[in-house]
C-alpha cells in the first residue's frame, strides 16, 4: 500500500438479476414457499485488480455495463465485493450520484452542513468553505430554499460544489460534469486540474474519451466486468474507440 492511495486486489461484485417481478402480495407468498422469485447470477467485476498512486489521475473506460460505476461504489463503501480486498489511504470524496444525499425539505444551506457531515467534515470545516461552496455552485439566491424547489440541475450543480470542496485526498467522478450550462462545466473542470496540482488522487469516469486523455496519467478499459486494457490513455482510447 505504500505510495498508492487505493488498491483492488482481484475484486469480484455479484448481482442478482430477477427473471419476473411480483406485483401482487399474493405472488410474494408463492414465491416464498415455492423457492422464492426466479434469477441469474450477474458478475458486474470478474478478478479486477489495480492500483493508483497518490497523486495520479486514473481514467476508466468502457460500455454501459461493463463494470466503471461498480468499482467506483465497492472503492467508496457503498457495496461490498463477494471476494477480494479493496484498500484506501486518505479521506474520499466520492462525486457519485450527486442529487442522492440532499434532503428535499432541507434548505440549501442546511444540506451544506449535512453533507459536509456525511463527508467527515467538522461543523468549523463547513464554515471556513461554506462562501466557497455558495460561490462555486452560483445558487446564492436560492441558498435558503428548500431544496424540493431546485430543479434537477441545481441540485446536481449543489452538489458536485459540496463534494469537491470536502478537502479530500481522493476524488471519485463519475460522469458528473455534465452537469449545469457550459460555464458551470468549464468551472467544474478548472477546479478538478486545480485540485491534481495539488497533489490531489482522482479515479475518473466519463464517456467523454478527450476528457479521459486531457485529465489523466494513465487508463483502463473495461469489459464485461474485466481489465481489457491499462496504459497511457491516448493508446487506450484509441483500442477502445476501434471497438465503438
Amino acid at each position: 500500500m505504500k505510495g498508492n492511495a487505493i488498491e483492488v486486489v482481484d475484486v469480484w461484485k455479484m448481482f442478482r438479476l430477477y427473471r419476473e417481478r411480483s406485483t401482487m402480495l399474493k405472488d410474494a407468498f408463492i414465491n416464498i414457499f415455492h423457492g422464492g422469485a426466479k434469477y441469474d447470477d450477474f458478475w458486474a467485476l470478474q478478478g479486477i485488480s489495480f492500483s493508483v498512486h497518490k497523486g495520479e489521475s486514473l481514467g476508466i473506460i468502457g460500455r454501459n455495463g461493463a463494470g466503471k460505476s461498480t468499482i467506483f461504489k465497492l472503492i467508496s463503501g457503498v457495496l461490498l465485493p463477494e471476494k477480494g480486498e479493496i484498500f484506501v489511504n486518505g479521506r474520499i470524496s466520492p462525486l457519485i450520484e450527486l442529487e442522492a444525499g440532499l434532503h428535499p425539505e432541507l434548505t440549501g444551506l442546511e444540506n451544506i452542513y449535512l453533507n459536509g457531515a456525511i463527508y467527515g467534515m467538522s461543523r468549523q470545516e463547513v464554515e471556513k468553505k461554506l462562501d466557497e461552496i455558495i460561490d462555486f455552485s452560483g445558487l446564492c439566491d436560492f441558498i435558503y430554499s428548500p431544496i424540493r424547489t431546485y430543479s434537477s440541475g441545481m441540485n446536481a450543480r449543489l452538489g458536485f460544489s459540496i463534494a469537491i470542496n470536502v478537502n479530500a485526498d481522493i476524488l471519485l467522478i463519475d460522469e458528473v460534469l455534465a452537469v449545469g450550462d457550459a460555464e458551470f462545466q468549464q468551472r467544474c473542470f478548472n477546479k478538478i486540474h486545480e485540485l491534481k496540482r495539488k497533489g490531489a488522487t482522482i479515479v475518473y469516469v466519463s464517456h467523454n474519451l478527450k476528457s479521459v486523455v486531457d485529465l489523466c496519467e494513465r487508463a483502463i478499459w473495461l469489459d464485461k466486468g474485466e481489465v481489457k486494457m491499462e496504459r497511457e490513455p491516448q493508446g487506450v482510447v484509441e483500442r477502445y474507440s476501434k471497438t465503438v
